[in-house]
């Protein structure tokens, strides 16, 4: 890794990741597919969506547009699957096609242009999209899961009436640079 911004999107990504995952784990199969109606959307076609937009966006994403011509960005918000094992290996596929692109990465390919629908985007912008909207989908993911559990819910941050003990255990820790995922 040449570059700490490289570094630090992968830590961001993993952590979104890891608040959808311990929020579906909350949920019994049933609950991944509950709609509050008929214009809202389940965890599961969120996660379609995220997985549809991952692999499209990250296959081969240096040498072509990011939206793909065999993308079918609307079936994305149908109801695709219908247990959580298969829900799962599709979200997988989703991750591990970004995981493995930000891995690869280099500084030198940070200024490079890459395309989504034909919008020219520097690697840094285009991965700042990315970050902006796979968490803004998990929120999505992490409320839906919430409402459902409604009281039996576990918080996945800061538990309420915890910030007091939360940032006494932060402050005890000397000053020094690292993420804020470092000791989650």
């Amino acid at each position: 890794m040449e570059t700490s911004y490289i570094n630090s999107v992968i830590k961001q990504f993993r952590y979104y990741k890891i608040l959808a995952e311990k929020a579906m784990e909350q949920l019994d199969d049933e609950s991944l597919f509950w709609q509050y109606n008929g214009e809202s959307n389940s965890i599961a076609i969120i996660v379609n969506h995220i997985s549809g937009n991952m692999q499209s966006r990250f296959t081969d994403f240096l040498t072509s547009d990011g939206e793909k011509a065999w993308r079918n960005r609307d079936a994305e918000f149908e109801h695709t699957f219908h247990d959580r094992s298969s829900l799962i290996a599709h979200w997988e596929k989703g991750w591990e096609c970004l995981i493995n692109v930000l891995s690869s990465l280099r500084k030198a390919d940070l200024e490079s242009i890459v395309y989504i629908r034909n919008d020219g985007h520097t690697v840094m912008e285009a991965l700042n999209r990315q970050l902006a909207h796979y968490p803004y989908h998990i929120g999505q993911i992490v409320y839906v899961a919430k409402m459902v559990k409604n009281e039996k819910w576990k918080t996945l941050s800061i538990a309420r009436n915890s910030s007091a003990q939360y940032n006494e255990r932060k402050f005890e820790q000397d000053k020094e640079r690292r993420h804020f995922t470092d000791d989650l």
